[in-house]
């Protein structure tokens, strides 16, 4: 129940068929030129490629990974080149670029891999299937290879969907280091269950993540964003909410109901329900503050 894309993506994998279109973060067509593996073999170093992300469905993909030089360190160049293809002896279908994105807020939790940024690229994939993805850092002579599998459909509720009124623990429900596993206490994100803010057509960001056990390179310290994201936003309509991961915050007695009721298959994941009790936008793994605050703004806040 942790964030398996790492593994999925360092797994050898056939190539698949597939599709897409040129929407998505300055993403181009490329039907013409060299193939995957002609522009893997330019001049520079063959690293891995690790994915933050895993539940990928056509349509809309927000595709978070890390690009780990030789001594398995974060590569932290402000972008990188991206293309995907549907084989390694193919031309791209779609080139497009992907920004690094901060993970984290200064004095929050400290990532115990060094990780500090993840690379984010947005891009339309059209059709299910199992794409392999070339990443160049701008700057390095360096590219990083590695899979993004796409499927008809997410695991985790889709955008649109109503949200699950799980009555999710708050504050004087139990013991604080029941509800909680963040040094020192989020209270301002316990105030307040999933059920009862649906009940008030309130519109709230949850998110399902364990800051004490989180131990994938990728999953970073969403909790200490989302707080970041409620007192920038300073929005008095619009509630945050934490949900831990395991039963009593004991990973050996596996994930909890509400992580069980909302079907997460990884961890962390944050949704954005608006006042119609819709998810209105969902992020899977690590967020920045920017992205974050950015999505709220666009769909939680009254104009």
């Amino acid at each position: 129940m942790r964030c398996l894309a790492a593994l999925l993506l360092l797994t050898p994998l056939l190539a698949a068929c597939g599709g897409s279109s040129d929407e998505g973060d300055g993403s181009l067509p490329s039907r013409r030129g060299p193939t995957l593996d002609e522009l893997a073999d330019r001049p520079g170093s063959d690293v891995a490629l690790v994915a933050g992300t895993q539940d990928h469905a056509r349509g809309p993909v927000r595709f978070s990974f890390l690009v780990l030089d030789g001594t398995g360190r974060p590569v932290d160049r402000p972008r990188a080149r991206v293309w995907i293809a549907e084989a390694r002896d193919g031309v791209p279908f779609l080139e497009t670029s992907a920004r690094l994105e901060p993970v984290g807020v200064p004095g929050g939790y400290e990532d115990d891999h060094g990780v500090t940024h993840l690379y984010v690229a947005n891009v339309e994939i059209a059709s299910a299937g199992t794409f392999w993805v070339l990443a160049e850092p701008i700057g390095g002579r360096i590219q990083a290879l590695g899979n993004l599998v796409v499927k008809d459909e997410s695991a985790a509720p889709a955008v649109g969907s109503k949200a699950f009124p799980s009555r999710t623990p708050t504050l004087g429900d139990a013991p604080i280091g029941q509800l909680t596993t963040r040094v020192p206490p989020d209270r301002e994100l316990l105030r307040y269950s999933v059920a009862e803010s649906l009940k008030a057509g309130k519109p709230f960001v949850v998110t399902f993540a364990t800051p004490k056990f989180c131990s994938s390179r990728t999953c970073g310290p969403v909790v200490d964003v989302v707080d970041r994201v409620r007192r920038n936003v300073r929005e008095p309509d619009v509630r945050f909410i934490h949900v831990e991961i395991y039963e009593r915050n004991e990973p050996a007695l596996g994930v909890n109901e509400w992580v069980e009721e909302w079907q997460l298959p990884s961890e962390p994941f944050t949704f954005l329900v608006g006042r119609d009790g819709r998810i209105a936008a969902k992020f899977e793994g690590s967020v920045s503050v920017a992205e974050l605050t950015a999505a709220v703004r666009r769909h939680l806040v009254r104009r």
